[in-house]
């Protein structure tokens, strides 16, 4: 059995990790980063797998270890980190929703061991995302993939609401503002809190990627013959489609922004998404407010200020 030990857990990650706000969650990280390579290695020997390579630069809430199956066959070993909520948790809500999705529109789930956050998933190709096609060719092909996602899912599943997710973000954007952007935030707030008073009719059924986008969409180009792109990193959960589109809004901010005329282009893209899978133009717009002032709040207080001060200027085109 090849081994990667010790692991180096990719630089991004790690950077992610310690900027979380809440201090007990950057403890709860740092002793899951010092635990990781023995976590690796129960995996290894759990399902007989040899492993090849780290994936890197790797994504922001695990790391991805491309592995052979006994059979020789590829495969990626992921495992997911505490990340605002306990890494068996995450691991268990994204395993029912691949189980739920059974490879449409997304990656396939082969095993998992959720109390040790190890799920096994059939292999993409990594370094292929959309973001490698022209812009327009990206978000045709990105809501073809969205739209299979958004699936009714039936009683007694395990996501949250998107009320639920949130109101956790809502106490940290009340808590902790960045200079001058209170007048953002109360208009964020009041998006989210109009948003739940008047849901849509199917907003408490429907599964949501939740943190859609086109760096989560890999090339499956050899795979099975089924679609040639498929999503990864769900954070699952129940809601309406609106949300997912007030993320995807905001893909490859830097060249929007940098763009002639941004303000227009962006509401120009809101209504383009919108019209394109039939979901009310002004809840995605107000969606699209409320999760980038979010993450501006959010990147405010890991450190990243010119990454705020960017999302805030986007969500004042609005």
């Amino acid at each position: 059995m090849a081994s990667v030990l010790p692991l180096e857990p990719p630089q991004r990650l790690v950077r992610a990790l310690e900027a979380q706000p809440d201090a007990a969650a950057v403890t709860a990280a740092r002793t899951w980063l010092a635990g990781l390579s023995d976590q690796v290695a129960r995996a290894l020997r759990r399902w007989e797998l040899t492993a090849e390579r780290v994936v890197t630069p790797g994504g922001r809430s695990s790391v991805v270890v491309l592995v052979r199956q006994a059979d020789g066959s590829p495969a990626a070993l992921k495992l997911v980190a505490p990340d605002g909520a306990p890494a068996r948790v995450r691991a268990a809500r994204e395993q029912e929703a691949l189980t739920h999705w059974h490879g449409l529109g997304a990656v396939r789930i082969l095993r998992a061991a959720p109390e040790d956050g190890a799920l096994l998933l059939e292999r993409l190709r990594n370094e292929v995302s959309l973001r490698s096609l022209p812009e327009a060719k990206a978000t045709l092909e990105a809501l073809s993939v969205v739209r299979r996602l958004w699936v009714p899912v039936g009683p007694g599943h395990g996501f949250e609401s998107v009320a639920e997710h949130t109101q956790t973000e809502v106490e940290l954007m009340r808590a902790a503002p960045p200079p001058g952007a209170e007048p953002l935030i109360d208009a964020a707030l009041e998006a989210r809190a109009a948003l739940l008073a008047a849901p849509p009719e199917d907003a408490g059924t429907v599964l949501l990627h939740g943190d859609f986008r086109q760096g989560a969409v890999l090339s499956a180009a050899g795979s099975d013959g089924r679609a040639p792109w498929l999503t990864v990193g769900p954070d699952p959960i129940v809601g309406e489609p609106a949300f997912d589109l007030g993320r995807l809004a905001r893909d490859r901010l830097h060249d929007l922004m940098a763009s002639t005329g941004a303000a227009a282009a962006i509401r120009r893209r809101v209504n383009k998404l919108a019209d394109a899978l039939d979901v009310p133009r002004e809840r995605v717009r107000l969606w699209t407010l409320y999760r980038a002032v979010e993450s501006a709040v959010r990147q405010a207080a890991g450190g990243a200020a010119a990454d705020a001060e960017m999302l805030l200027e986007f969500a004042a085109w609005l």
